[in-house]
């Protein structure tokens, strides 16, 4: 256990009862995310404790980039960890700055399982598989706009998603002309808050506000993405591509 995690319980089990209860009630308030950071560090033994976690932290160039690893075979057919590193595919929008794709590894149809697969990232990505296909990947979401806040200079609606469907081909396409940020695409969807928080939106404006740890199905559902924080959001995603009815 790390000296962060040794030294917050030392301090818990020297307080009384009562300072336990009304130490609860701060958490249930304003407090709540900086429990839960510290209960991630001790579930980790400190590891979390070097990592920005609070709301100061504006920009996601601050925060460690995700390492992927990817095991396999070696031609005895022995079990062996291929590499463990950030993905060969990392895309950044540089209209949208602070918007990053992880792109981890997808399949087409029913996945071989030698273990002698090449990494498909090397070959490129693309945006959502095609029926019985999967892509797995994390996205990384700028914090929470400012009032005022104006994209890059020369950066358009139209800009944008072309240069989302030059670096991730075809997900430009996805995303709707006149209700920015909504899309729909043939995958299910299964999606969970690695970091921060998360405003999820249906249609006719119906939201359900995520935060780390909650978990998300889209059943290929038309839906838009809001950041509600002043930092950025982690979400991790495996989309199952399928064949709407």
């Amino acid at each position: 256990m790390g000296k962060f995690s040794w030294r917050w319980l030392s301090r818990q089990k020297s307080k009384s009862p009562d300072a336990g209860v009304h130490s609860c009630e701060r958490f249930e308030g304003g407090d709540r995310r900086q429990l839960l950071h510290a209960l991630s560090a001790i579930a980790a033994g400190g590891a979390l404790a070097g990592i920005p976690q609070s709301s100061e932290a504006k920009d996601s160039s601050d925060l460690p980039r995700p390492k992927r690893a990817l095991t396999g075979r070696d031609e005895s057919g022995k079990s062996v960890f291929k590499s463990f590193d950030v993905t060969s595919k990392v895309v950044e929008i540089d209209a949208n700055p602070g918007l990053t794709f992880y792109e981890l590894y997808m399949t087409e149809r029913v996945p071989g399982l030698t273990g002698l697969e090449p990494d498909p990232m090397l070959k490129g990505t693309r945006a959502f598989p095609g029926p019985g296909g999967t892509m797995f990947r994390l996205i990384s979401y700028p914090p929470k706009r400012p009032e005022g806040w104006k994209p890059p200079p020369g950066v358009t609606f139209e800009s944008g998603l072309k240069e989302m469907s030059d670096k991730v081909p075809g997900m430009g396409d996805h995303f709707e002309r006149d209700a920015p940020g909504m899309h729909t695409s043939d995958t299910i969807d299964y999606g969970v808050v690695v970091r921060g928080e998360m405003t999820l939106e249906l249609d006719d404006g119906q939201k359900v506000h995520l935060r780390q740890g909650d978990c998300v199905v889209q059943n290929g559902t038309r839906h838009r993405w809001r950041n509600p924080l002043p930092e950025p959001c982690l979400m991790a995603f495996i989309s199952i591509g399928g064949k709407r009815g």
